[in-house]
């Protein structure tokens, strides 16, 4: 019923910037928050960035300054900018948003399939 799609991943060296897109289709009535998760090997998933349908953000600490999610409401798509990228960085990086389907009353969480970000030189 709804269908979130990354893109944009891919191998940059350390210091470089990359943009990720997520585009989300389907039978959407409204979308709350969006967000962006990473989950590195052998680590668990966390919270990179927020961002809620009226433009606020919020930032993991350690992306806060370089990174920044911003999202076209038209387009029912989310962005995720990253500058000054660290070997840190590395990570498949999952979209999530919060949707209404057109005949539901309730917003349930949905994610994408994940896109690889590698920081290595």
């Amino acid at each position: 019923q709804v269908r979130l799609v990354e893109s944009g991943g891919g191998l940059v060296q350390p210091g470089g910037s990359l943009r990720l897109s997520c585009a989300a289709s389907g039978t959407i009535s409204s979308i709350n928050n969006m967000a962006w998760y990473r989950q590195a090997p052998g680590k668990e998933r966390e919270f990179v960035a927020v961002v809620s349908r009226g433009g606020g953000t919020h930032y993991a600490n350690s992306v806060t300054g370089r990174f920044t999610i911003s999202r076209d409401n038209a387009e029912n798509t989310v962005y995720l900018q990253m500058n000054s990228l660290k070997p840190e960085d590395t990570a498949v990086y999952y979209c999530t948003a919060t949707v209404r389907l057109n005949n539901k009353n309730v917003f349930d969480d949905y994610w994408g399939q994940g896109t690889q970000v590698t920081v290595s030189s």
